[in-house]
C-alpha cells in the first residue's frame, strides 16, 4: 500500500530541505523524495521503486507545504480522572485536526502519572489513539512538592521526561535532587517556572490593565526569579532543562544569558503569548485566563524576537481543556488554561509567518524536529525509511474559527470569531490520513 504526495513545497527541517517535490509513502514509512526539478512523471517513481500502481493512491499537492508530523511537547489529555474535560481519545483527534501526529501528555492527572504503572496506563490507552501519544512523569509524589517521584520507575515504564507542569516546585533543594537524578537517565527536566509565594490567588499579569480592573496581580518576577533559579541549578548539576511556557522579556533575556555559557536549557512558548497581550481580558474573558497569564505588548515583541533569533526552542500549546462549567463564571473563580491544538497552525502562520517575523521553515522547525530532538524521538523528518507522520498545510487559506468545530471536548478558546490564515489539510501518521482530506488524482483498488 503507497501513497503518492505530488507537487508540495516539501520542508524538511531535519535534513535542511525544502523545495517542490514528490514523497513517495509506501507500507507506512517515507519511501523517497525526489525533487520536481524535471517534473518526473508518477509512473517514473513508481517503477524506480517496483510498488505496483495498482495498489495505492496518488494526491495532489501543488500550493500546499508537506512536512514532518508537528510535535507538541506539552498538552494536557486529563485522562486518567479528569475525562469530563477531556481524554486520550478526544485530545489525540484534536491533535490529528490542528496536524499534530505526536503528543507528550503532562502528568497532572488524577491519579498523578508519579509511578510506573501509572505511564504505563496512559501509553497504553495512548496506543488505541489516531496519534502518537507519550507522556512526561510527576517529579515528585502526588505532585506536592515535598518528595521526589520515582524517576526510576516512569523512565524504565517509558516516560519521556519528567516536569513539574501546574505544580511548581518551590524548594530549591529538591530541584536539584530531580535534576540530579534525571541526569542520571539523560532526560529533560520540563519545569514550569513559578514562584508561588508571589502568585497567591493571583488573577493576571501586574500592570496597567490588571489596576484598571482591580483584580489580584501577576508579577512577571514570579515567573523570572524562577528562571533564573532553575538555570542556575542546571548549570550546577548539568541537567538539561526544559523551561515551559516562556512569557517575558526577562524570561527570554536569561535562556539567551544561559545558552551563551553553554548551560543546558531550551524553552518554549506558546501561540497565545505572542497573538494575545492582557488586553484580553478587558471584557473579562474566562478563555483569556491561563497560567502563566497574557503580558503585555513589549513582552509579545520579546517572544516574538526570541523565536526569531532561535532563543526559543520550540512552539508547543499547553492545550488545556476545561469543561464549561469551568469556565462560565466569575474571572476570580474561572480555571486557568485554553485549548489549543486545533488553533496553533493559523495562530503560528497568520502571526509569525506572514508578518516575516519568521518564515514557514523555521516555524516548522521549532514544531517538528526540533522538539522530536530534545525528547529523543525518531519522528520529526521525512528521510527515507522513516516512519510516515506527515502534515500537509494550506497557509493560504482563510479560516474563522469557531469553537462548535473542535474535536476536543474543550471548547474554552479566546480566539473563537478569529478570522486568521493557515490550514491543516491532512495529518497522516504511520502513512494512514487520520485527519482531512486531499485532492485525489487517481485512485486504484479503492485505496
Amino acid at each position: 500500500m503507497w501513497i503518492l504526495l505530488k507537487g508540495g513545497y516539501v520542508v524538511d527541517p531535519s535534513q535542511d530541505y525544502s523545495g517542490v517535490a514528490d514523497v513517495l509513502i509506501a507500507d507506512g514509512v517515507i519511501a523517497v523524495i525526489v525533487e520536481r526539478i524535471e517534473q518526473p512523471s508518477s509512473q517514473s517513481i513508481l517503477a524506480q521503486t517496483k510498488l505496483d500502481e495498482k495498489d495505492g493512491q496518488i494526491f495532489d499537492c501543488s500550493g500546499l507545504v508537506v512536512c514532518p508530523g508537528l510535535v507538541d511537547m506539552h498538552v494536557h489529555l486529563r485522562e486518567p480522572g479528569y475525562e469530563h474535560k477531556e481524554t486520550i481519545e478526544t485530545g489525540s483527534r484534536a491533535a490529528a485536526a490542528g496536524g499534530f501526529t505526536t503528543v507528550l501528555a503532562m502528568p497532572n492527572t488524577m491519579p498523578v502519572v508519579d509511578n510506573g504503572a501509572v505511564v504505563r496506563y496512559v501509553l497504553e490507552r495512548g496506543k488505541e489513539a489516531v496519534v502518537r501519544v507519550y507522556t512526561a512523569g510527576a517529579a515528585t509524589k502526588a505532585n506536592a512538592g515535598t518528595e521526589m517521584a520515582e524517576i526510576a520507575d516512569m523512565v524504565e515504564a517509558g516516560a519521556l521526561a519528567v516536569s513539574d507542569d501546574a505544580f511548581p516546585i518551590q524548594n530549591a533543594d529538591l530541584m536539584r535532587r530531580v535534576m540530579e537524578y534525571s541526569k542520571m537517565f539523560d532526560i529533560p527536566v520540563l519545569t514550569h517556572c513559578e514562584d508561588r509565594s508571589m502568585t497567591q490567588d493571583a488573577i493576571m499579569n501586574e500592570g496597567v490593565v490588571c489596576t484598571i480592573l482591580g483584580l489580584r496581580p501577576w508579577p512577571r518576577q514570579a515567573e523570572e526569579i524562577m528562571i533564573w533559579r532553575n538555570i542556575l541549578l542546571a548549570d550546577l548539576t548539568g541537567c538539561k532543562i526544559h523551561i515551559q511556557h516562556i512569557t517575558t522579556r526577562g524570561g527570554v533575556e536569561a535562556v539567551r544569558w544561559a545558552k551563551s555559557r553553554g548551560i543546558p536549557v531550551s524553552c518554549e512558548t506558546c501561540p497565545h503569548y505572542f497573538s494575545l497581550t492582557d488586553e484580553a481580558l478587558m471584557t473579562f474573558d474566562t478563555n483569556a485566563k491561563c497560567c502563566p497569564p497574557l503580558r503585555t505588548a513589549d513582552d509579545v515583541e520579546a517572544i516574538k524576537e526570541g523565536l526569531a533569533d532561535g532563543t526559543i526552542d520550540v512552539i508547543a500549546t499547553d492545550h488545556a481543556p476545561h469543561a464549561q462549567e469551568d469556565k462560565e463564571v466569575e474571572l476570580q473563580e474561572a480555571a486557568f488554561g485554553m485549548v489549543g491544538l486545533e488553533t496553533a497552525v493559523p495562530l503560528v502562520i497568520t502571526n509569525l509567518v506572514k508578518p516575516g517575523i519568521m518564515t514557514i521553515e523555521q516555524a516548522i522547525y521549532r514544531m517538528t524536529s526540533q522538539p522530536a530532538r530534545l525528547l529523543k524521538l525518531p519522528v520529526g523528518t521525512l528521510a527515507k525509511g522513516s516512519v510516515a507522520d506527515i502534515t500537509v498545510l494550506d497557509p493560504n487559506a482563510e479560516i474563522v474559527v469557531r469553537n462548535e468545530e473542535f474535536k476536543s471536548k474543550g471548547h474554552n478558546t479566546p480566539f473563537e470569531g478569529w478570522q486568521l490564515f493557515g490550514r491543516v489539510a491532512a495529518t497522516i501518521v504511520g502513512g494512514r490520513i487520520v485527519s482531512g482530506a486531499l485532492r485525489p488524482v487517481r485512485v486504484k483498488n479503492g485505496c
